[in-house]
C-alpha cells in the first residue's frame, strides 16, 4: 500500500471503455510523517477522495481487487481515505 495526498485530477476524454465513469486522480506519496516524497501516481478513485485528503492506494493485481475494478485496465486505485495516523515514538531518539 501507498500512502499519498491527492494532488490533482487527470481529465481523459479518451480512454478505455472499461474507465469510463471512474474519476482520474493524481496522488503524491507521503512518509508517515507527513513529508511529501518526488513521486506521483495516477489512481482510479473509488472511495470519492477530494483535493488535499491523505489515501491508501493499492496498485497492481491488488487495484483489481477494489470494489468495481475487477476486469478493468486498472494499475492504481484508492482504497481508502485516512483520518489519523498514529506512529510509535523511534526508538534511542
Amino acid at each position: 500500500m501507498i500512502l499519498g495526498r491527492v494532488a490533482g485530477t487527470v481529465v481523459a476524454t479518451q480512454k478505455d471503455e472499461r474507465l469510463e465513469g471512474f474519476k482520474l486522480l493524481i496522488v503524491q506519496a507521503v512518509e508517515p510523517d507527513g513529508r511529501l516524497k518526488d513521486s506521483f501516481l495516477v489512481a482510479v478513485d473509488t472511495m470519492g477522495a477530494g483535493n488535499g485528503e491523505l489515501v491508501l492506494v493499492v496498485s497492481g493485481s491488488s487495484a483489481r481487487m477494489v470494489e468495481g475494478c475487477s476486469d478493468r485496465p486498472v494499475d492504481a486505485a484508492i482504497a481508502g481515505i485516512v483520518d489519523d495516523i498514529d506512529l510509535l515514538p523511534s526508538e534511542g531518539g
